[in-house]
C-alpha cells in the first residue's frame, strides 16, 4: 500500500495541473484570455462571425463585455449568466436570434445593457426588476412582443430606456412615469395603446422623448410641457398616433403630424 502513495501523488499532481490549465485560460476567437486577469473584453467592431461560444461564461472576473457591431449569429448563450461581476454588456448590432436568456436577468451588477439592433424575440419578463442598478437599457430594434412589464418601475436608476421599434402591445405602464431619473425615453414604433397621462410631467429630467408610430389615443396633457425637452429639436416626437386636439402650445406641428383623429370628440 505504501508503494501506491507516490504513484497517487503523481497522478494527483498531473490531474491538478490539467485542471489548473483548463480553468485559468479561455480561448475565444483564436485568442487566449486569462480567467484571473481579464476584466474588460472589448471586441466591438472586430468582424466577429458565428455564434458566441459558451466558453465566454468561464471569464468569471469580467466586468465589461463588448461584442457589439459584429456579425454574430445564433442565440445568446445562457453561460453569460455566469458573469456575475458584469457591469456593462454590449451585444448590440449583431444578428442574434431567439429569446433573451433568463440568466441575464440575474446579472444584478449590470449598469449598461445593450441588446439593440438584433433579431431577438419573446417578451420582456417581470424578472427584469432584478436589475436595479441599471442606468441604460437598450432593447430597441428587435422583434420583442407582449406588454411592457410594470416591474420596470423598480429600475429607479434608469436614465436611458429604449424599447422602440419592436412589436410591443398594451398600454404604457404607469410605473414608467415614476422613473424620475430618466433623461431619454424611446417607445416609438410599437403597437402601444391607451393615453399619455398627466403623470408624464413627473419626468422633469427628460430631454428626449419619442412615442411616434404607436396607437396612442386621447388628449396630450399640458404637463408634457414640464419636460426638459427642446420642442424645437428632433428630441421630441409623438407623431403618427391617434392623439386628439387641442394640443399643448409647447408642441410644434411637426411633432404632432399624421394623427388619426377619426374617433376624437
Amino acid at each position: 500500500m505504501k508503494k501506491l502513495y507516490p504513484l497517487l501523488s503523481v497522478l494527483f499532481l498531473i490531474y491538478w495541473g490539467c485542471e489548473e490549465e483548463t480553468s485559468t485560460e479561455v480561448t475565444l476567437w483564436g485568442v487566449v484570455y486569462s480567467v484571473e486577469n481579464t476584466t474588460n473584453l472589448n471586441l466591438q467592431s472586430h468582424g466577429l462571425t458565428g455564434e458566441i461560444p459558451p466558453e465566454i461564461g468561464d471569464l468569471i472576473n469580467l466586468e465589461i463585455l463588448r461584442l457589439g457591431r459584429n456579425e454574430l449569429t445564433g442565440s445568446i448563450p445562457p453561460e453569460i449568466g455566469n458573469l456575475t461581476n458584469l457591469t456593462q454588456l454590449f451585444l448590440n448590432s449583431n444578428q442574434l436570434r431567439g429569446t433573451i436568456p433568463p440568466e441575464i436577468w440575474n446579472l444584478t451588477n449590470l449598469t449598461h445593457l445593450w441588446l439593440d439592433w438584433n433579431q431577438l424575440t419573446g417578451t420582456i419578463p417581470p424578472e427584469i426588476w432584478n436589475l436595479t442598478n441599471l442606468n441604460i437599457l437598450w432593447l430597441h430594434r428587435n422583434q420583442l412582443t407582449g406588454s411592457i412589464p410594470p416591474e420596470i418601475g423598480n429600475l429607479t436608476n434608469l436614465t436611458h430606456l429604449y424599447l422602440g421599434w419592436n412589436d410591443l402591445t398594451g398600454s404604457i405602464p404607469s410605473e414608467i412615469w415614476d422613473l424620475t431619473n430618466l433623461v431619454e425615453l424611446d417607445l416609438s414604433g410599437n403597437d402601444l395603446t391607451g393615453s399619455i397621462p398627466s403623470e408624464i410631467g413627473n419626468l422633469t429630467n427628460l430631454y428626449y422623448l419619442w412615442l411616434t408610430n404607436n396607437q396612442l389615443t386621447g388628449e396630450v396633457p399640458e404637463s408634457i410641457c414640464d419636460l426638459n425637452v427642446d420642442f424645437n429639436s428632433n428630441y421630441f416626437n409623438i407623431s403618427n398616433n391617434q392623439l386628439c386636439p387641442p394640443y399643448p402650445n409647447c408642441i410644434h406641428q411637426n411633432d404632432i403630424n399624421n394623427q388619426d383623429t377619426t374617433d376624437c370628440p
